[in-house]
């Protein structure tokens, strides 16, 4: 089954009459998911449940993107929140949420994973996941999440905050340099080391040309330079890639 067309690119999922109590506070929610049971099953769980709407169903974060982007386009509380896998073909979870994070930086979005390694953990928070479940949470529990972070809150599953407290308790949060730069900053970093402008750069992460002069902008800062030169010197003297 392919990306559910019932539930997604619709403006007009939207309420006839914003002023309609029930519709003007459902939470929309769209999903991003490669597997068709499992987003199915999502789907299903949202459109079944009080105040709650399935938006958009996506089985790759290139569809995603392009599909938010019209919903938003359209009403700007068209999506409420988005439930994220990182493990999609294509353009990674991770990479994909710093792109929904640039683009749409009021948007809260949250993993849905089967994955609780540190470094994954550490990359979507640090990408602007306001939220990271795992897929054996309970469908109550799940919805109860959303609820939490569009009104402002993190959740996270036990599992998932015992491996954040744990990191910062040790302090290792992995692969932080002393420059701070981010797990992001450092993959456009490396790339540009490796000879690829901004628009190779792009081209290989599947971000846009404004994402990663965003983050070379960040960079620079980051390691007090000014040119492109400057930060390739910099990153190979101190080993920074």
């Amino acid at each position: 089954m392919s990306d559910n067309p019932a539930c997604s690119d619709d403006p007009n999922n939207l309420a006839k009459n914003p002023g309609e109590s029930a519709a003007s506070s459902a939470i929309r929610v769209a999903i991003i998911e490669d597997r068709d049971e499992i987003r199915e099953g999502l789907r299903q769980l949202l459109d079944g449940s009080p105040s709650f709407q399935c938006v958009g169903a996506y089985g790759s974060m290139e569809v995603a993107f392009d599909g938010i982007s019209t919903l938003l386009k359209h009403h700007e509380r068209a999506v409420t929140v988005v439930l994220i896998d990182l493990g999609l073909p294509g353009m990674s979870g991770i990479d994909g949420i710093l792109l929904l994070h640039d683009s749409f930086p009021s948007l809260p979005l949250m993993v849905l994973s089967v994955f609780e390694d540190d470094q994954r953990i550490f990359e979507a928070i640090c990408a602007g996941a306001s939220g990271y479940l795992l897929k054996n949470t309970q469908p109550e529990r799940l919805l109860a999440s959303l609820r939490e972070v569009v009104d402002g809150g993190a959740p996270m599953s036990p599992e998932v905050a015992r491996r954040v407290i744990e990191i910062f308790r040790t302090g290792g949060l992995p692969h932080r340099h002393k420059s701070n730069l981010t797990p992001h900053e450092s993959r456009v970093l490396k790339l540009l080391v490796n000879g690829h402008n901004y628009r190779t750069a792009a081209a290989d992460l599947g971000v846009s040309i404004h994402a990663i002069s965003y983050h070379v902008r960040h960079i620079y800062t980051k390691l007090q330079v000014h040119s492109k030169s400057e930060a390739v010197v910099k990153a190979l003297r101190d080993k920074l890639v």
